[in-house]
């Protein structure tokens, strides 16, 4: 087992990114409930960034659409990279414009979840996916 920790090799990378994939998405998924309620989303609409935005309504709505289903999605390895590139579009969009770009300090959480959704970008659904089963290759 020390062998391994300090290994060059993955250790149990498909287990461990299914994992990290499924739990992003609840947490991104949660978050984007709050489309669900006008009282959350009213509080959005009262932001300076927002107001500036040139249909602030909609686009809140639709900023927090994308983060409900890209969670759903996410959750359920289905459309994964199209999830993954969305959500990450979205936390960057509140990260350097909602956020004005403090990344390093203030406002990380938006632009981790960026930084995760790349990953998944990247590598896919890994293992447990909808995609193995939606697109599955015919052999």
């Amino acid at each position: 087992m020390i062998k391994q920790l300090f290994s060059a090799h993955s250790l149990w990378s498909d287990y461990g990114l299914v994992g990290i994939r499924v739990l992003t998405g609840f947490m991104i998924a949660y978050h984007g409930a709050e489309i669900f309620s006008r009282q959350a989303m009213e509080v959005y609409l009262t932001w300076d960034q927002i107001k500036a935005l040139p249909a602030p309504e909609p686009l809140v709505y639709l900023g927090k659409g994308i983060e409900f289903f890209a969670g759903v999605f996410l959750v359920l390895g289905l459309f994964t990279r199209v999830a993954a590139l969305f959500m990450a579009v979205n936390m960057l969009f509140i990260c350097f414009y909602i956020g004005k770009g403090r990344f390093y300090y203030e406002d990380q959480h938006p632009f981790l979840f960026a930084v995760i959704a790349l990953v998944f970008f990247f590598t896919g659904p890994v293992k447990w996916g909808l995609d193995f089963v939606a697109f599955k290759k015919s052999q």
